[in-house]
């Protein structure tokens, strides 16, 4: 089957590789097409009708072919007969976080993103999750101190848990949301940092970014100047976690929240009674009491415009930060995160992330 040459003229490398597997001309038989379908076997099994234009002109399944059989078509005529011509595509620069939602929702295998008539891209909806409208900042400067010696010559983000560097578990979930710019801020053994993702293979672009001093948790970015999107997420590299991105953007927007904090349960038990006063006066007991509180998990989803608030150069903390927005009215929301969350501080917390992780049924 030939494929007219300017189909692959204007579309990134992993939507060429897609294509060359899925396209199928317009004037092709409807046998050719149900042998490039069983030739997708173990693969999303769509096929892209192409115009001998080069454009898209519909989309072709099995379930297609065989209402279009049943219909009175036969095996020799040609593809244009049985493609569904209503098929979902995205613009380049239209929402495609609402259009992969919906391409889940009509469950969709592939989302061609579509520019001029031409497919520009292709989004495998069996490998990615959705594709989330933020850049990302992973914090990796820390000393991890509380972890000696084991981070006397290895950064605590490249310590492994279950075989794989700490950092790694969070970047990868953030590729799988379609994150594609990730910045990673590094102090305290840099270098092997800066060479970890050097080497690394994968979707984003990862821009590690080296802090002169410890500027904290906010501070460092002010060294970031080119976000691309309106909202920014950041966290703290070397935590363990199973939380949802896409259900704490969704949070985010739907509160107009201009800081998202995410928060994890913290129940403290005190093991005897507990005194009711009035002044000096004894008015109650309370037996053996629990207290339940929301503590700060070191996730935020910030607005970019925020940036403006940071001075270049300073040491600024997230909590001193968050507490200046709110004392200035802004808008700042509380995502409750459900799953695993371990903030690997001591050798204790260590050792349980690599046990929790050395069961393929507790991995996310």
């Amino acid at each position: 089957m030939n494929l007219p040459d300017n189909i692959f003229s204007d579309i990134t490398q992993h939507g060429r590789d897609l294509l060359l597997r899925h396209a199928i001309p317009t004037d092709a038989s409807v046998r050719d097409a149900l042998a490039a379908i069983n030739n997708l076997s173990g693969a999303a099994m769509t096929l892209f009708a192409i115009t001998p234009q080069g454009s898209l002109a519909g989309t072709v399944t099995d379930g297609d072919i065989r209402r279009a059989i049943i219909a009175g078509a036969g095996l020799d005529d040609m593809v244009e007969r049985v493609m569904h011509t209503g098929f979902l595509s995205v613009s380049p620069g239209e929402d495609e976080f609402l259009a992969i939602a919906e391409g889940r929702r009509r469950r969709l295998s592939l989302l061609p993103v579509v520019r001029d008539g031409h497919i520009c891209d292709i989004i495998d909806l069996q490998s990615v999750k959705t594709r989330l409208p933020i850049d990302a900042v992973l914090m990796a400067g820390g000393r991890g101190e509380r972890l000696r010696p084991l981070t006397l010559t290895t950064p605590k983000p490249l310590l492994e848990v279950g075989g794989k560097p700490i950092i790694d578990y969070n970047i990868d979930e953030l590729e799988a949301c379609g994150v594609r710019n990730i910045y990673v801020t590094v102090n305290y053994l840099a270098e092997q940092i800066m060479e970890h993702f050097s080497r690394r293979k994968g979707t984003a672009r990862i821009v590690c970014v080296r802090e002169p001093r410890r500027l904290g948790t906010i501070g460092s970015l002010a060294l970031i100047d080119d976000f691309s999107n309106d909202d920014v997420l950041l966290m703290n590299s070397d935590l363990l976690t199973g939380i949802d991105f896409e259900a704490m953007y969704l949070h985010h927007k739907r509160n107009g929240a201009d800081i998202t904090v995410a928060a994890v349960p913290y129940t403290v038990s005190v093991p005897f009674a507990i005194m009711r006063l009035e002044g000096e006066k004894v008015v109650g007991l309370e037996e053996k009491p629990t207290y339940n509180y929301l503590a700060n998990a070191g996730v935020y989803l910030l607005k970019r415009h925020l940036m403006e608030r940071i001075p270049k150069g300073e040491f600024l903390d997230a909590p001193d930060f968050v507490t200046s927005v709110i004392d200035d009215g802004g808008n700042v929301g509380c995502f409750p995160l459900q799953g695993t969350w371990i903030d690997i501080g001591s050798p204790d917390d260590y050792r349980h992330a690599n046990e929790m992780m050395s069961h393929p049924l507790l991995r996310r």
